[in-house]
């Protein structure tokens, strides 16, 4: 039997009410789910089904009306809004469709930042980012600007950034939606390796079903209701490798 803490991430009964007085939008319905360590987990789904919404939440990036969120086992809905964003950078790493890149850093700089702002020194978190630069394979290119690289070398940036404060899960929006297929197949070998090498779990939104076919379980929400889908194509991550 796994136990709670078994989980780096975890949400009991969510539900998400957007309401102006005038509108009412329910995004959330009751959702619960869990990632395991080093699982790879893809939540699938149409434009509005509320899959952002969702990784938000998990996030730590907005509070759910109603429902928990649990970090390996513990319930962070009241901690104050500092010690969550303290949370957030000590466990959570984040990738967007759009790589959101400071474009006035080279590439070394921006993925050394989350480091930065929680107050390492300047030469260790450079350092640091040079090696997981390395670990993606851009080495050669940690002094570039954004705009001296292609999309796909920009999203490696954006991952290593994400990796870079050694999380215990990354979430994942739309990593690939910006991205031709054979750049995307490529982020789909690195996404692989990185949750094999670095032992780190993802939830990944996407619209790709070959990326989601990649993980060790997928689900799928509908008008804001979560559920399983059919099993996807890899074996189930073992809990003990």
């Amino acid at each position: 039997m796994i136990e709670s803490t078994d989980y780096v991430l975890q949400a009991r009964n969510l539900h998400k009410v957007y309401d102006d007085g005038a509108n009412r939008v329910e995004v959330l319905r009751d959702v619960s789910l869990h990632v395991a360590r080093r699982e790879m987990v893809a939540i699938v789904g149409a434009s509005g089904s509320g899959k952002s919404t969702l990784l938000h939440v998990l996030g730590l990036l907005d509070r759910p009306t109603s429902g928990s969120v649990l970090i390996e086992g513990g319930e962070v809905d009241q901690l104050s809004e500092s010690r969550r964003s303290q949370l957030r950078n000590r466990v959570l790493g984040f990738v967007y469709q759009f790589h959101h890149l400071l474009s006035e850093f080279s590439a070394v700089d921006n993925v050394a930042m989350p480091l930065i702002v929680r107050r390492d020194k300047r030469e260790s978190a450079r350092r640091r980012a040079q090696e997981v630069l390395e670990q993606v394979g851009l080495a050669h290119r940690m002094h570039h600007y954004p705009s001296q690289l292609s999309g796909g070398e920009r999203q490696r940036v954006a991952l290593a950034r994400a990796l870079v404060t050694r999380p215990l899960c990354v979430l994942a929006d739309e990593p690939t939606g910006n991205l031709d297929r054979y750049t995307a197949e490529g982020m789909f070998e690195l996404l692989t390796r990185v949750n094999r090498e670095f032992d780190t779990a993802f939830a990944i939104v996407t619209h790709d079903e070959a990326l989601a076919a990649l993980a060790h379980r997928r689900l799928h929400l509908n008008k804001g209701v979560l559920s399983d889908a059919e099993p996807a194509a890899t074996a189930a991550v073992s809990r003990t490798g």
